[in-house]
């Protein structure tokens, strides 16, 4: 069976949106051509040469990187005389497609963050800091005999999904009202007469990334020649998107156990962290990659402890002796990615080899 890039990219990206990515982020297919079949894949969560090099002797032919390659506007010349620019020319010479998945895996609800709280085997999980703005309303007119029908394609494309309910609208009746002029051709009454229609108005909720889904959906099943809709940006939020995750371990435990359960669970030859506070840590806070701006969230939920990376030195003074803030490595804390890319894709494409990468890109290393 023949697989393609455009295949490969529309699985990852109705997985993880691409709308769903911070402004700054480059993501998707930033290498190569949609239309080129696949014949193995390697994972990886940075690109550099030795990663180009195992792609090449393992004749993997698209690599997937959590990291961008480069970010928006970071190249403006392709002689070689930077290690990007190589990557650049070694990626097109070879004819190597490269794909990146980043902030947007970071947010989903089967995402960086809950991986990792599986890993750390926590339990009754959710979102530290919900991403704002990604609900939109559909309110929209239909003849009543023609609701259910309307109503159903605006479920089936995705509308109506709230928390752990499906298929919630609200609806009620009323009379609309119309006169179109000689070049109409109205479903209900004449043209160059005014009529009044019952009508049913459906509402419903829909995440921002299925707009055009469902537009398409009901432009195709609504009846009239000119389909009345308003479409509103909402502050509801969605329970399931956005940045981090709480969760709480089985049993509580001291601060010194469980940071060598840190250190156990992520491999790690040194942990930085706040001064210890002398309280038993049982509710979790964690951001994989830099996360500094959740210790603010972790204390507002009264956390035990707040893990990410990348943290400064007066980050550690904010945690108001109430929390352990930890540091364990920006690779570290984003490790599992490659695990769960490669879970992913296997379940979707049995029949492509997928490999994590061997190498080690981590450029931080330590001396002890």
């Amino acid at each position: 069976m023949e697989v393609l890039v455009k295949d490969i990219s529309k699985i990852l990206e109705n997985f993880a949106p691409i709308e769903y990515a911070e402004d700054y982020d480059n993501i998707g297919l930033i290498i190569g051509s949609y239309n080129q079949k696949v014949t193995k894949i390697l994972i990886t969560l940075d690109i550099t040469e030795k990663v180009i090099e195992e792609s090449i002797y393992k004749k993997c032919n698209l690599i997937i990187s959590f990291h961008p390659i480069f970010l928006k506007n970071s190249i403006k010349k392709l002689n070689g005389s930077t290690y990007l620019e190589r990557l650049v020319i070694s990626a097109l010479k070879n004819d190597i497609s490269i794909y990146v998945i980043h902030t947007n895996l970071d947010v989903i609800w089967q995402g960086t963050n809950s991986y990792i709280s599986q890993i750390l085997k926590l339990n009754r999980m959710k979102v530290l800091i919900p991403k704002i703005g990604t609900m939109k309303k559909l309110t929209t007119y239909v003849p009543v005999s023609f609701a259910k029908k309307v109503r159903n394609s605006l479920f089936d494309a995705g509308a109506g999904k709230i928390s752990n309910y499906s298929r919630c609208s609200y609806n009620f009746d009323g009379l609309g009202s119309f006169m179109g002029n000689e070049k109409t051709k109205p479903v209900v009454g004449k043209k160059g007469k005014f009529h009044l229609e019952k009508e049913t108005c459906i509402n419903v909720l829909f995440p921002f990334h299925k707009l055009n889904r469902i537009k398409k959906a009901l432009f195709k099943n609504h009846p009239y020649e000119e389909v009345p809709y308003e479409i509103y940006n909402i502050e509801n939020i969605n329970p399931y998107l956005g940045i981090g995750i709480i969760g709480y371990i089985e049993k509580k435990i001291n601060e010194s156990d469980f940071l060598f359960y840190l250190k156990k669970t992520f491999n790690l030859s040194c942990i930085k962290h706040s001064p210890f506070i002398g309280k038993k840590i049982n509710k979790i806070t964690m951001i994989a990659g830099a996360g500094s701006f959740g210790i603010e969230y972790a204390l507002k939920e009264e956390a035990h402890v707040f893990i990410s990376s990348d943290l400064k030195y007066h980050d550690f003074f904010k945690n108001e002796n109430k929390i352990l803030i930890v540091d364990i490595g920006h690779y570290e804390s984003e490790q599992f990615n490659k695990n769960l890319l490669k879970d992913f894709l296997n379940k979707k494409f049995i029949h492509i080899p997928v490999y994590e990468s061997k190498i080690l890109t981590n450029p931080v290393q330590y001396f002890y």
